[in-house]
């Protein structure tokens, strides 16, 4: 949600119209003063969101209804829980809510979507009676009251399979020849950031998809957040061969994990570039926390644990509003089961 962060989506070419994002930010003010902001978006599209509607958009299309254009409250391509309706007061962040609405209405968009809310927004969010989805993403926790000091104890925590299953994909990273490095924000150097856009293009390539974000983008993170960056680039022989971008809220002492790609397949590759290197890297410099992003029943064994997300919604036809409290009730409770169902089988040791 910062300023820097969302221009440089705009001004880089990333979140723009001609790819499907039309800013539509809000603000609300009270005699003459900022009270309210969100950011929201035009949608005919519903990509780079991470909470998935398609069925929805594909429901409308068989009943002979436009479900695009729709109004996104989010930021674009950023699976990050935290404020959306930024402001001073309930009463504003009321305001705000209704000031969304009304621009759904002029852009005659058929539903809006707020992402990734916080727990705080919550409160406004059913007093307009919009409707509430359940998610579940992955994150680290720092160990409290006792926290790990560094990676060989919270390695200890875990159950036995998962720590040698752990060690032993580390040891094939590590027997391949690759030796990592972490680069933090000014040491992250312009040919580094070259190289990791070139990482973050072929994993998109590799899956069949065009990136969404372009090195313009990460130009201009270098030059207006470098503080808030964190790369880890793997050397073979000399060369690198895969690098991970980790967002950092140091601040907060939180982490959040987002993009990565390799030049050369190693096996496990991936899981030191993305889960271990980062982990040790949090708990030797007190961070509390590790957002792994969206999805993955994989990053359990890992160490992180399954957490609820949540987003709002409010579809403008009566009958297919009806039709998906019916169905996000029924999705919520398997939700919740699920999540239930995953703590059982938690990876660390003398969990009840």
């Amino acid at each position: 949600m910062r300023w820097e962060y969302l221009s440089a989506l705009h001004a880089s070419g990333s979140a723009v119209p001609s790819a499907g994002w039309h800013p539509r930010f809000v603000t609300v003010e009270r005699e003459g003063e900022l009270v309210g902001a969100a950011p929201a978006y035009l949608k005919t599209h519903s990509y780079g969101e991470y909470v998935f509607d398609w069925a929805w958009a594909d429901a409308y299309q068989r009943h002979g209804l436009r479900y695009y254009p729709k109004l996104l409250v989010a930021v674009p391509f950023t699976p990050v829980p935290g404020s959306r309706l930024m402001a001073t007061d309930e009463p504003a962040r009321l305001l705000l809510l209704d000031a969304i609405a009304q621009l759904a209405a002029h852009e005659q968009a058929s539903s809006i979507h707020l992402l990734f809310h916080a727990e705080t927004e919550t409160p406004a969010i059913a007093e307009r009676q919009w409707l509430v989805r359940q998610g579940v993403q992955f994150h680290w926790t720092q160990h409290d009251p006792a926290p790990w000091p560094d990676f060989d104890a919270f390695l200890a925590s875990l159950q036995r399979e998962k720590r040698k299953k752990i060690l032993q994909e580390r040891r094939k990273v590590s027997d391949a020849g690759a030796v990592f490095t972490a680069y933090e924000s000014a040491a992250i150097t312009p040919e580094l950031w070259q190289f990791f856009h070139h990482c973050y293009t072929l994993t998109y390539r590799a899956h069949h998809s065009t990136p969404y974000l372009t090195a313009e983008f990460f130009d201009a993170m270098a030059s207006t957040m470098p503080e808030h960056w964190l790369m880890f680039v793997a050397h073979r022989e000399g060369r690198p061969i895969g690098a991970s971008l980790v967002a950092l809220a140091p601040a907060q002492g939180e982490a959040y994990g987002r993009y990565w790609g390799c030049t050369e397949y190693l096996p496990c590759l991936h899981f030191e570039a993305c889960y271990y290197q980062p982990l040790q890297w949090c708990i030797t410099n007190g961070y509390r926390r590790f957002e792994g992003g969206a999805q993955g029943e994989h990053k359990m064994a890992r160490g992180l644990l399954p957490v609820g997300t949540k987003s709002a919604h409010w579809l403008a036809h009566p009958e297919f509003s009806r039709a998906v409290q019916d169905f996000l009730t029924r999705e919520g409770q398997g939700m919740a089961s699920y999540v239930d169902e995953l703590r059982e089988h938690s990876p660390f040791k003398n969990v009840s």
